[in-house]
């Protein structure tokens, strides 16, 4: 029996490939000693530790900073007049930019987490945001506010999967307020009732406040989430693409200057732009192709003033 009363072939798969995971990455055992702990051949062994990679039970952090991305920051920081610019090293053809990036800006909310100063911080909604939550790890944060930027309600009435409020308060304590709103309203006038409610306005003010406040970056393309999840229809998609419309963060659509487009689509959202507070700073989480446009612009128009990306998006951004 273990010591936590369950015999050897009642642990699950998931038991197995986890302290697997924990002897190589942690233990810095080989996978020959695994197997020999385990009781398992070298080959289940090899296959248990990639499998707690896969499933997530392992998250790697590489700490040691490396020249060539150090430099990339600089000089963000400095052709675009940045208060915070981190650079992940790329990690290849086929990784999702998204997940390469997400430990990296784990680790500058954290950061802020670990501040002993009470502090504001709103969030967006996205892929990277939900990676970066994800890869975040526990720790006491319960002196924070954490303010969602957009409502999380889909257009189905389902809760947005994208919605990483949750996840983040989770990890660190802290109390959160949710946007209790569907991200798009179904006309400007119920969208001007909403925003008469108690509670909105209270989202409102704290994000008004807020010290710090991460965005994920989207591009405006058929491959959008907006598009693809359909939370734009057709004809609003034909009104944006005519307005030159080549990102969103929030939900709110600019184009290549980095200026909000004057739309029905922008007059619908069930939330707030970010960087009410003009003394707070905000951080863009985003990289990849895709992206290119959307990012560039986005620095251009000054919509974030800190950026955490990979390295390709970087050298792209500064040709």
């Amino acid at each position: 029996m273990q010591p936590n009363g369950r015999s050897e072939t009642e642990r699950t798969p998931l038991d197995q490939a986890a302290r697997a995971g924990w002897m190589y990455y942690v233990g810095g055992m080989t996978q020959d000693q695994i197997a020999t702990e385990l009781g398992v051949s070298r080959q289940r062994a090899q296959r248990l530790v990639s499998r707690a990679m896969s499933e997530g039970l392992i998250h790697v952090r590489v700490d040691h900073p490396i020249a060539e991305c150090m430099e990339l920051e600089r000089a963000l920081m400095q052709r675009f007049d940045l208060q915070l610019a981190r650079v992940a090293p790329s990690a290849g053809a086929g990784v999702d930019p998204a997940h390469a990036i997400a430990p990296l800006a784990a680790s500058v909310v954290e950061k802020v987490m670990d501040c002993a100063e009470k502090q504001t911080i709103a969030v967006g909604t996205g892929r990277a945001l939900r990676a970066m939550a994800d890869e975040m790890r526990t720790m006491d944060g319960k002196h924070h506010k954490l303010v969602s930027l957009i409502g999380n309600i889909s257009p189905d009435g389902t809760a947005s999967n994208y919605d990483v409020i949750m996840r983040i308060a989770d990890k660190v304590g802290a109390p959160y307020y949710p946007m209790p709103l569907p991200v798009f309203v179904e006309s400007e006038h119920a969208r001007d009732l909403f925003y008469g409610l108690k509670q909105v306005q209270v989202v409102e003010q704290l994000a008004a406040h807020a010290d710090v406040t991460f965005v994920g970056v989207g591009q405006m393309d058929v491959t959008a989430p907006m598009m693809v999840d359909g939370f734009v229809d057709p004809e609003a998609r034909n009104e944006l693409e005519a307005a030159g419309a080549v990102g969103e963060i929030a939900s709110w659509v600019y184009d290549e200057n980095g200026t909000y487009i004057d739309s029905l689509h922008n007059r619908r959202i069930g939330g707030l732009r970010a960087g009410a507070n003009p003394d707070g700073m905000v951080v863009g989480v985003a990289g990849g192709r895709a992206k290119y446009p959307a990012i560039k612009a986005a620095l251009k128009g000054r919509l974030i003033n800190g950026l955490v990306t990979d390295e390709h998006t970087a050298r792209f951004i500064l040709q």
